[in-house]
């Protein structure tokens, strides 16, 4: 279940600003809030207990039938009688019992966890290809300098798009159930909101490696099943100024980047 603090920090992903009202006016109507109240739990039934219910159950159900007399068998002395097997199997030790409600508090859902970190800077090429940045630090001019080169050799002439930074968690303190889940649905609120602002991601391209980031997209034979895109990723901005041999190795990659650019600007006017 998403909490309230939750659903503001999704929202901020998204660019969205909830509104909380920080004073009551005076001799104004309280605002109606919806609750729900949970159903209560029914109390666990020790073991012997729903035995004995099943048993009975099936002693109702069952068609009445005469049993032949049993002949009469002499008592062993110093002995006596044993109680019936399934009477027995039903008796359970007062310590078995005690535990039943440990074992039912060890079947509740676990403590609080860590997040999942990770952080990048974004932008969207002419709002069509989304870029990844991996780290929390901004780009500096020369690898946007390298960026936009990359970008004139595949023959895509787009102007760079206006980097903005995000960062998982949001906000510090929350808790914490799910950590893949939540930081996913925290990327998909992101990008959401910039959908909301022009963006159409078409295609992905990360620079630069993070372990949580890559865990969260999960890139898997060239796709991101998160955000249903090909996608592409690669050396950072930052390794690839620094080695010939990195860029080298990308090259062939940028010619068909351009070709998959300017394929898919010929059908946007037919798909219209």
């Amino acid at each position: 279940m998403t909490t309230e603090p939750q659903r503001l920090q999704y929202l901020e992903a998204m660019g969205l600003t909830a509104w909380v009202a920080r004073y009551t006016l005076p001799n104004a109507r309280p605002t109606p809030a919806c609750e729900w109240e949970l159903p209560e739990a029914p109390p666990a039934e020790a073991p012997g207990v729903r035995l004995h219910a099943l048993l009975d159950e099936a002693r109702e159900s069952a068609p009445a039938r005469p049993t032949p007399p049993e002949p009469a068998r002499p008592a062993r002395a110093g002995r006596p009688p044993r109680p019936g097997m399934a009477r027995a199997l039903l008796e359970v030790p007062p310590v078995q019992e005690a535990a039943a409600p440990v074992e039912a508090l060890a079947a509740e859902p676990g403590a609080p966890r860590e997040p999942l970190r990770f952080a990048f800077q974004a932008g969207c090429l002419e709002g069509r290809w989304l870029l990844l940045l991996a780290g929390e630090q901004p780009p500096g001019h020369t690898e946007l300098m390298l960026l936009a080169n990359l970008l004139r050799a595949a023959g895509i002439a787009a102007p760079l798009p206006v980097l903005q930074g995000f960062r998982w968690p949001m906000k510090e303190g929350l808790t914490v159930h799910e950590p893949l889940e939540e930081a996913r649905e925290g990327l998909q609120a992101f990008i959401a909101g910039a959908r909301r602002r022009g963006w159409a991601p078409e295609r992905l391209l990360v620079f630069g490696e993070d372990a949580a980031l890559g865990q969260v997209l999960s890139l898997d034979a060239n796709q991101c099943p998160l955000l249903d895109l090909p996608a592409w990723q690669g050396p950072s901005l930052n390794e690839l100024a620094g080695s010939a041999e990195a860029k080298r190795v990308l090259l062939p990659r940028l010619l068909g980047w351009g070709q998959d650019w300017h394929e898919a600007a010929e059908q946007v006017p037919s798909e219209r």
